[in-house]
């Protein structure tokens, strides 16, 4: 098969693999000639689209075109232009849809071996982070890593710390912001032990730390503050030991599926993302949910021009509602700075067959699955509720997979065309669009989706294998991103810095 052809009403077909210039194919019964090379993960035209007709994609406006249109053309940037504006009226028009179905025998098979910490919370990973509350002290934190790695050792996974520039020269939402991220992080559990750094001088003052913080365990939670101590790498080792002896004690058990939360993200798309990747995801999301677990769905951005699609599945007018003023929050975010709310792709999506937001937008949703949004979370909020969240927060990969983690994320499931070998705090799973990138990037890529283009599995049976695969990496199995140490945070912020 070399196009598909996506939703009975699409006036577009998108290309599976490279189709040269005067290649004739059919696609659901329609013959169409290329009248120009239409590269893998692009789009055609299937019918005259004449100009000022919508380009209907995934059965959705996903542009408008800019100059008339001939059956067998390639459609781009250069013939369509979006159809978003700042400004768009919604309607609660509730749907239902069915989630597979499992018996209490299967929902008893699928477990996972985690650590469960003493107040009840599941991890899947048992590390000693260290945190920095200023920037300042990124260096220090660093030679503790460097000089302690001998307690890794036993049931510790790892000794990590998670540099920024923030906590100082900041004021008002962003002080606030870096400071409700961090503190989310110090509660993560799969922080068997956690350092907090500070220096001493900063804005971000550590009683104000522990007051965000909130109750704690005092055996899993030490500070530090450099300048109030002679020697801050010694004392800071001497501490670590203290952690390293709490959580040694901690031993991986059975758990049950529906304990894991786990975050969905996509970067560095194509084409091909909302075909075999990110809807691979979403039949994951609907399994993990029918067994009573968590996903979290962020990209406020990219929800623009597709907020339909997901509002229809508030599970009530409350939570329809708290969708709205997300997005309309996000985009007087952006009109506050003077930009315009529909230029998101960035050149690689371009490359790779994303014309517009709403393209792009329509894509990203699909790793939402079919479920309904129980809760709308905003930055860094936790996971309260069991069933599909959505969490405020960029595009930006590494701004938003923070922001995922911070929300109690156990590991990130990250689609991508083009590939990235990033990793967040959790651990972060890399899924491959199609199967060249998964073989030129072994290092990179966890997990092919390619698999569905190439007509070797379905969409059903890519998400049973990928909760299969999720239950392993949630038992131990590490990622490509673990492996090689890639592991970044970055904070979002909006305002001065002083």
């Amino acid at each position: 098969m070399k196009l598909i052809h996506i939703h009975p009403s699409d006036n577009v077909a998108v290309a599976l693999e490279t189709i040269p210039r005067g290649d004739t194919v059919t696609v659901d019964g329609i013959e169409v000639t290329a009248l120009e090379e239409i590269a893998r993960g692009h789009k055609i035209a299937l019918t005259d689209i004449a100009k000022d007709y919508p380009v209907i994609k995934y059965g959705n406006p996903i542009a408008i075109a800019s100059a008339d249109i001939k059956k067998g053309s390639w459609v781009h940037t250069h013939n369509v232009h979006t159809g978003l504006c700042e400004h768009a009226d919604y309607v609660y028009d509730h749907k239902v849809y069915d989630l597979p179905v499992y018996t209490d025998e299967q929902k008893a098979q699928m477990t996972f071996n985690g650590y469960r910490r003493k107040d009840g919370h599941v991890g899947i990973r048992n590390e000693l982070w260290i945190i920095p509350i200023v920037g300042c002290v990124n260096g220090i934190a660093k030679q503790l890593v460097l000089e302690n790695q001998d307690l890794v050792t036993g049931t510790i996974d790892g000794l990590y710390y998670y540099p920024h520039p923030f906590g100082c020269s900041q004021l008002g939402d962003d002080l606030a912001q870096t400071k409700k991220l961090l503190t989310a992080l110090v509660r993560h559990p799969n922080a068997g032990g956690v350092l907090c750094l500070g220096l001493g001088c900063e804005n971000l003052q550590l009683d104000m730390f522990k007051e965000a913080l909130g109750d704690y365990d005092s055996d899993r939670v030490k500070f530090l503050i450099c300048q109030d101590v002679e020697d801050e790498v010694e004392e800071g080792s001497r501490l670590l030991r203290k952690l390293a002896e709490y959580a040694s004690a901690f031993r991986r058990e059975p758990v049950p599926a529906s304990e894991l939360v786990v975050g969905m993200k996509c970067g560095g798309s194509d084409g091909l993302s909302g075909i075999t990747a990110n809807p691979a995801v979403g039949r994951f999301s609907d399994r993990l949910i029918a067994l009573g677990g968590s996903t979290v769905l962020t990209e406020v951005p990219e929800m623009f021009g597709a907020e339909n699609i997901l509002f229809s599945r508030c599970k009530d007018k409350e939570t329809f509602d708290e969708a709205v003023a997300m997005v309309n929050d996000f985009k007087k975010y952006f009109t506050d700075h003077g930009q315009v709310v529909y230029e998101n792709p960035s050149p690689g999506n371009k490359k790779g067959g994303i014309t517009t937001l709403e393209d792009k937008s329509c894509g990203c949703v699909q790793k939402g699955g079919s479920a309904q949004i129980v809760d709308v979370l905003r930055y860094a909020d936790p996971v309260t509720k069991k069933g599909l969240n959505i969490l405020s927060g960029p595009g930006n990969d590494l701004v938003s997979a923070t922001d995922l983690t911070a929300s109690g994320a156990h590991l990130i499931l990250f689609t991508t065309g083009r590939g990235t070998p990033f990793g967040a705090p959790a651990p972060t799973v890399k899924i491959s669009t199609n199967t060249p990138l998964y073989n030129k990037k072994r290092d990179w890529i966890d997990f092919n989706a390619g698999t569905v283009a190439d007509g070797e599995e379905t969409l059903d049976q890519a998400g049973e294998r990928l909760l299969q695969y999720v239950l392993r990496i949630a038992s131990g199995e590490q990622t490509l991103a673990e492996k090689h140490g890639c592991r970044e945070i970055s904070i979002f912020k909006d305002g001065v810095v002083l």
